[in-house]
């Protein structure tokens, strides 16, 4: 169970994320988490949206280099620690993580990690059988 996330690959310069934000919001996507990884003459954004599909396209239309990436969406308990626990698992696993993003959930007290392997299968096995709940896409967008 996998959350499609956007990538958004940006020139580094003044500007840019604003023409993003500004081709999302006057289509009616919604921005439910992102994150921002930069370099001296690029940006990669990754978002989770509430609608991938035509996100992609309009940012496309936008002239904007995009993709689609699978990542998963594990919720965990907001407290100290969590994070070594999760690290713990992947490594006992042999699980890569690529990189990881997260978002609070202030109503239920939860924290959503957004996380991207190099095998997805696998990593939804590892925190299935682990008891972690992994969000579909729908609860995803709903966070």
């Amino acid at each position: 169970m996998n959350v499609q996330q956007i990538s958004v690959f940006l020139e580094n310069k003044a500007g840019r994320l604003s023409d993003v934000s500004a081709a999302l919001k006057d289509d009616g996507i919604n921005i439910r988490a992102l994150t921002i990884a930069e370099s001296a003459n690029y940006g990669v954004l990754r978002m989770i949206v509430n609608n991938p599909d035509v996100a992609v396209s309009v940012l496309k239309t936008a002239g904007f280099v995009v993709k689609k990436n699978p990542v998963l969406a594990v919720e965990v308990d907001d407290r100290e620690g969590i994070l070594h626990d999760i690290m713990n698992l992947c490594g006992t696993a042999g699980l890569n993580i690529e990189y990881m993003y997260s978002f609070i959930e202030q109503v239920s007290g939860k924290a959503i990690l957004f996380m991207r392997f190099e095998g997805t299968e696998a990593a939804e096995k590892v925190f299935a059988d682990n008891g972690f709940r992994l969000l579909s896409a729908e609860e995803a967008c709903l966070i």
